[in-house]
């Protein structure tokens, strides 16, 4: 998706729907703007539950942008934003799954 915001965020919770039609989903948020708006379409077999503000510390992902900070932001200028922007994606396509699963684990999580 190529950018988030309400419209590929209603893109994907139809998708996901779909997939798992004949499940009842729960979806586990933040408090991102584009959760959040009055022009979300929740599909009926989807129920989401919103993190409480400022609390990074129950969202798992949060370690995983401190880990992509900590290794290309970090003391590091970029003379593009392009430059930039192709250092993350090499980044991230090098990250295992398994390295991805370490990072995010918690102790509140059954991974």
């Amino acid at each position: 998706m190529p950018s988030v915001n309400t419209e590929t965020m209603n893109v994907f919770l139809a998708e996901l729907s779909q997939e798992y039609s004949s499940d009842k989903l729960a979806l586990i948020m933040d408090g991102a703007g584009w959760h959040k708006s009055s022009d979300l379409k929740v599909p009926e077999n989807i129920k989401i539950f919103f993190l409480p503000p400022y609390s990074p510390e129950l969202n798992p992902v949060e370690r995983l942008w401190l880990y992509i900070k900590q290794r290309i932001l970090s003391n590091k200028i970029y003379q593009t934003i392009d430059d930039l922007e192709n250092t993350l994606c090499e980044f991230m396509s090098g990250l295992s799954k398994e390295v991805v699963k370490n990072i995010c684990t918690a102790s509140y999580l059954d991974i």
